[in-house]
């Protein structure tokens, strides 16, 4: 006797992963629109932002933008800056957005710039900027406040 649930579960249809990268911005195109993020964050008093140029290491996007907020809402809010910034200056909006809810992680993806905006705690674990430590640090510029992260005791 066949177990009804395997023939369901094979005649399920096989799932494909797709590049979900829109159509390939300049280069240019996604440094301005990194920049355009951190100083966005930088409004709502983010700390210790980081650009990085990962297309050389990786194919997921050209940039990561790592952001330090001190509250839920702070995360909260500089997603909101971030978003209403890009669109207002590049009309772009993010492919996804992942953790608006919780607040302590949230992750805009822009396809070509992915932008990490992290509590202290989850920022410190994760450690993104020691795991992508061979990709370029792009300097930002001197109009952008950048106040170190506060370590916790």
């Amino acid at each position: 006797m066949t177990d009804h649930s395997q023939i369901n579960l094979q005649s399920q249809s096989t799932l494909v992963a797709t590049n979900t990268r829109p159509a390939a911005q300049s280069p240019a195109e996604s440094r301005e629109l990194a920049l355009i993020a951190a100083a966005a964050a930088a409004d709502r008093k983010a700390a210790d932002m980081i650009v990085l140029g990962v297309a050389e290491v990786s194919f997921l996007a050209d940039y990561f933008v790592l952001v330090t907020g001190y509250s839920k809402a702070q995360v909260r809010a500089i997603s909101q800056s971030i978003e209403d910034q890009v669109e207002e200056q590049l009309n772009r909006l993010p492919i996804r957005t992942e953790g608006q809810a919780e607040g302590s992680w949230v992750l805009k993806d822009y396809g070509d710039v992915m932008v990490h905006i992290m509590m202290p705690k989850e920022r410190e674990y994760y450690n993104l900027e020691a795991f992508w430590g061979h990709a370029r640090r792009v300097d930002l510029p001197d109009n952008i406040e950048n106040p170190p992260r506060e370590l916790e005791e």
